[in-house]
C-alpha cells in the first residue's frame, strides 16, 4: 500500500562521480557517499535520488547501462551498495535510483546479441530498419538525436540501421516487444526487493514510438518529436510496469518527462491513473533558453506563469520542484548577477521561492552551499552534449564557434558535474588524487566546511528552510495564489490553509524594488524567514525589497 511518503520528503540528488571519492582515484564512489550520510541527515534530507551507478562504459556518464543488475567497479561493489542502502534507511533516508530504460549501452549483452544477425532472439529488443535509397545508405527517416545529428546509426554487419535518440552508443530499446517490457519489470523488482524505495525514470516519455516510424516535420534543431514524445502506447506501458512492479512496493516513481506540458500532466500523474507519481518537466527550464541551446534573458512573468500553471494542477496530482540537477547549470549563475556581491542572497532567495511551493523539492549536490558555474576552455569540456555541439558546429559552420562557446559557458551540463566542494583544501575535500573533472577554483571560498562554521551561511539557511517545511500542512496541502503576475522583478505568491497563509515575496533583480502590497491584506503578519537579517518583523502595505531579497510572512485570518 502506497503511503505517498514523498509528499513529506526533501530530496537530495547525488551525482556519484562528483560527490565524494573514498579511495583517491579521483572518482566519487559509494563508500564516499556512505561517509557523508550524516551530513545529509543533519541537512534535513530524508530521500536521495542517486544518478546511475550501474555498470557502464561511461559514454554518457552512466546513462548508458551495460548491466542493470550490477555496480560499476569504479563506484564499488553490490555489497557496498547494499551497505549504503542499509545505512540510509538507518538514518530515515529513502533511496530512489535512476532507471534508464529508453535505451541501453551498445555494450549491453542484449545489443551485442542483437547486432549479430536479423534472426537473433535479441534482434527485436532494439529498433532496426532498412535504410532509404537504392543502396540503403540513407537513414530510415529524418529523426534527430538529442545530442545532434541523425538518430540512426548504420551497421554494416546486417546492412541495417538502429535508432538512438541520444548518443550512437545508446541504442533505443523496442518497448513494443513484450519481452523488453518484461525485462524492465524484472529489473525494477530486482532492486525493489533489495529495499530500494523507487525510481527516477530517465526520458520515460520517449519509450513509445509511432508505428511505422514516419518522417518528422521539418525542424532546424530536432526532428521527429511528434512521433515519440508521449507516444501512442505510453500509458499502456506505464500502467503495465506499475501493476507488475511499482505498485507492489511503497514506492515513489518520478518520470523525467521531456515534452510533457502542463496539459499532459494529469494523464500521467493523477493518483487514480496508476502510472507515475510525479514528473520532472522542462517548461520552466525553457523560459530562458531558445532552441534548446541559446541562453536568453529571464522573462520573470513567463517564469511565474509556468510555475503557477503547474501549481494549479488538480489536488490528486503532485509536483516536482527543482532549479538544478545534473543536466542544468548552477541556479545562482543562471538566475542571478554580480555573484561576487550577491551570491549568498541569490542562493537563499531562490531556495525560498522554491521550497514554499506545493510539491517535492530537490536539492542538487552543492546547491545548498551556492556552488556556481565554472569557467572552462573548450578542450576542458567533458560531457557528450557539449563536445558533440562543438564538433558539429566546427564542421558545418565554424564562424558560429564563438557563439557556441558562449552558450556552453552558460548552459553546458558540465557546470553541474564539477566535484562537490567539501573544503578549501587541494582536491576540495572531494579527493586526495587527480579528480576526473576540473575542480572549480572558487572552492577556496565556497565549501561545506566554511559554511558549517558560519551561522549566516547558505547551508545553515537551507537547514532552517527544510526544518520549517517538514510537517507543515500549509506548504504541503495549502492552496496557491500568484499575486502581481506581470511584475518584472518580484515573484509574490500566497499559500493558504484553514485561515492561515504564507505570503512569499522574492526579488529576482539586482536592484531595490518598491511594492504597493495593500491588496495582500496582510498588515501585521509576522516574519517567518528572510535572507536579510534586518528584514521588517511585521508586514506593511508598502514593501521595499533590496537586491535579491526574500521574505515570508505568516498571516492569520
Amino acid at each position: 500500500m502506497k503511503t505517498r511518503w514523498y509528499k513529506d520528503a526533501v530530496f537530495y540528488q547525488i551525482y556519484p562521480r562528483s560527490f565524494c571519492d573514498s579511495n583517491g582515484d579521483g572518482i566519487g564512489d559509494i563508500r564516499g557517499i556512505i561517509s557523508k550520510l550524516d551530513y545529509l541527515k543533519d541537512l534535513g534530507i530524508n530521500a536521495v535520488w542517486l544518478s546511475p551507478v550501474y555498470k557502464s562504459p561511461n559514454h554518457d556518464n552512466g546513462y548508458d547501462i551495460s548491466d542493470y543488475r550490477d555496480i560499476n567497479p569504479e563506484f564499488g561493489t553490490l555489497e557496498d551498495f547494499k551497505e549504503m542502502l542499509d545505512e540510509m534507511h538507518k538514518r530515515g533516508i529513502r533511496l530512489v535510483m535512476d532507471l534508464v530504460v529508453n535505451h541501453t549501452s551498445d555494450e549491453h549483452y542484449w545489443f551485442r546479441e542483437s547486432r549479430k544477425s536479423k534472426d537473433n532472439p535479441y534482434r527485436d529488443y532494439y529498433i532496426w530498419r532498412k535504410g532509404r535509397g537504392k543502396d540503403g545508405k540513407k537513414p530510415p527517416n529524418n529523426w534527430t538525436s538529442r545530442f545532434t545529428g541523425s538518430a540512426w546509426k548504420y551497421d554494416e554487419l546486417t546492412n541495417e540501421w538502429y535508432l538512438h535518440l541520444f548518443g550512437e552508443k545508446q541504442p533505443d530499446l523496442n518497448w513494443d516487444n513484450p519481452k523488453v517490457r518484461q525485462e524492465v519489470i524484472d529489473i525494477c523488482n530486482f532492486w525493489l526487493k533489495m529495499g530500494v524505495d523507487g525510481f527516477r525514470c530517465d526520458v520515460i516519455t520517449y519509450i513509445s514510438k509511432r508505428e511505422g516510424l514516419p518522417m518528422g516535420k521539418f525542424n532546424p534543431v530536432m526532428c521527429g518529436d511528434e512521433h515519440f514524445v508521449l507516444g501512442p502506447k505510453i500509458h499502456e506501458y506505464l500502467k503495465l510496469v506499475n501493476s507488475e512492479s511499482w505498485s507492489k512496493f511503497d514506492t515513489m516513481i518520478v518520470g523525467e518527462a521531456i515534452g510533457c506540458k502542463v496539459g499532459d500532466a494529469e494523464s500521467l500523474i493523477a493518483e487514480d491513473r496508476n502510472e507515475l507519481d510525479s514528473v520532472i518537466t522542462f517548461e520552466l527550464m525553457e523560459v530562458d533558453m531558445k532552441m534548446n541551446f541559446f541562453p536568453v534573458k529571464l522573462n520573470l512573468p513567463k517564469f511565474k506563469k509556468v510555475i503557477s500553471d503547474w501549481q494549479n494542477l488538480p489536488a490528486n496530482c503532485w509536483n516536482t520542484l527543482y532549479y538544478e540537477n545534473h543536466d542544468q547549470p548552477r541556479s545562482v549563475s543562471r538566475y542571478g548577477s554580480n555573484l561576487l556581491v550577491y551570491r549568498k542572497e541569490i542562493a537563499k532567495m531562490l531556495a525560498v521561492s522554491l521550497h514554499f511551493l506545493r510539491g517535492t523539492p530537490y536539492v542538487y549536490q552543492g546547491q545548498e552551499i551556492g556552488m556556481t558555474n565554472i569557467y572552462l576552455e573548450e578542450k576542458e569540456y567533458i560531457d557528450i552534449m557539449a563536445t558533440q555541439i562543438f564538433s558539429i558546429i566546427r564542421k558545418v559552420f565554424p564562424p558560429l564557434m564563438p557563439l557556441a562557446r558562449w552558450a556552453m559557458s552558460k548552459r553546458a551540463r558540465d557546470h553541474a558535474r564539477t566535484p562537490m566542494q567539501w573544503s578549501a583544501k587541494p582536491g576540495c575535500g572531494f579527493t586526495t588524487g587527480k579528480p576526473w573533472m576540473k575542480i572549480n577554483p572558487n572552492h577556496a571560498d565556497i565549501n561545506v566546511e566554511s559554511d558549517l562554521k558560519n551561522p549566516n551561511s547558505i547551508l545553515n539557511f537551507y537547514k532552517e528552510l527544510i526544518s520549517l517545511r517538514k510537517g507543515n500542512a500549509i506548504i504541503r496541502d495549502g492552496s496557491y495564489k500568484l499575486h502581481f503576475p506581470k511584475h518584472k522583478s518580484l515573484f509574490v505568491y500566497e499559500r493558504a490553509l484553514e485561515g492561515k497563509s504564507y505570503i512569499v515575496i522574492c526579488n529576482f533583480k539586482e536592484k531595490t524594488v518598491h511594492l504597493n502590497a495593500v491588496d495582500l491584506k496582510a498588515r501585521g503578519a509576522e516574519l517567518v524567514i528572510s535572507n536579510y537579517k534586518d528584514a521588517p518583523k511585521h508586514f506593511t502595505d508598502g514593501q521595499t525589497l533590496r537586491p535579491f531579497e526574500a521574505r515570508v510572512y505568516l498571516k492569520n485570518g
